[in-house]
């Protein structure tokens, strides 16, 4: 009976959301009277992770992200108002190492999306079309869409998850293909404000023309800003298809592909 009196009730069970919700606010509350430190090892963030019941794999994986990210900043302006933003990137975490994951994205960029290397760092490599005589065959042979041929660049970058795994993150970056289409629908508008507001100032026409200059110029807006941000979506469709081919392997070359290996030779790998 003793026992029963002096025995004390098991503190409550706190979930995943809660948990989640507990290292929010503590972080907060630690950060409000500047007791923390600046930077964290991979190490230490593992060692802190275990404590709360975190596995390595997981924590190794969202480090890795984590040194991918930022590759789609806040983008402010009036283009982004216009058109849509400059950019579209996918992610995954692919077997493999660094290196032979950016061997495997340049040969299928090369031979698959018919770009060119065009910049090479350590852990990241960029492409951009390849133009000319070259570019418009292999597209036109590919029998297949290519849309991210219209992008100022294409970025990969990759950070090892562990010795098996490689989280990568593509980025097609379409500012100057943005600026073309409003530089066009601007040139539009304006004709069309021009033929209008002329002969409506001078009296050679009723108020009412300036009417369909109006409607052809917004209308030419939304027209541009559906048509480019589909061009977006399907771009983004290509970086996952890449993607697919790097975690789930590439399909055989077609015969039109091994043709044209035959005229311009195999894809360049990185050295």
């Amino acid at each position: 009976m003793a026992d029963d009196l002096t025995a004390r009730p098991e503190p409550p069970v706190i979930d995943r959301a809660g948990l989640e919700r507990v290292l929010a606010r503590a972080t907060e509350l630690q950060a409000a009277v500047g007791d923390r430190p600046e930077a964290l090892s991979e190490q230490q963030l593992i060692e802190l992770g275990s404590e709360v019941g975190i596995s390595p794999e997981h924590l190794r994986q969202a480090i890795a992200e984590e040194r991918g990210r930022g590759l789609l900043p806040p983008e402010p302006g009036i283009s982004v108002a216009l058109a849509g933003v400059s950019s579209v990137a996918a992610a995954r975490v692919v077997p493999g190492t660094p290196a032979g994951v950016l061997a495997a994205l340049d040969a299928t960029m090369q031979r698959d999306e018919v770009l060119v290397l065009k910049r090479r760092f350590p852990e990241r490599l960029m492409w951009e079309a390849q133009r000319g005589f070259i570019g418009g065959l292999g597209r036109a042979l590919s029998g297949r869409s290519h849309h991210l041929a219209n992008a100022t660049d294409v970025t990969a970058s990759v950070a090892a998850v562990d010795a098996t795994r490689v989280h990568v993150r593509l980025l097609a970056n379409f500012a100057d293909e943005r600026g073309r289409r409003l530089a066009v629908a601007s040139g539009l508008s304006i004709a069309m404000l021009l033929t209008g507001v002329p002969l409506l100032v001078m009296g050679f026409a009723p108020a009412a023309a300036i009417v369909p200059p109006l409607v052809f110029g917004g209308s030419t807006w939304v027209v541009t800003r559906r048509q480019y941000r589909r061009m977006l979506a399907r771009a983004h469709v290509a970086l996952e298809q890449v993607l697919d081919r790097l975690e789930y392997g590439a399909a055989k070359p077609t015969a039109a592909q091994s043709l044209l290996d035959a005229i311009v030779g195999p894809p360049r790998l990185p050295r």
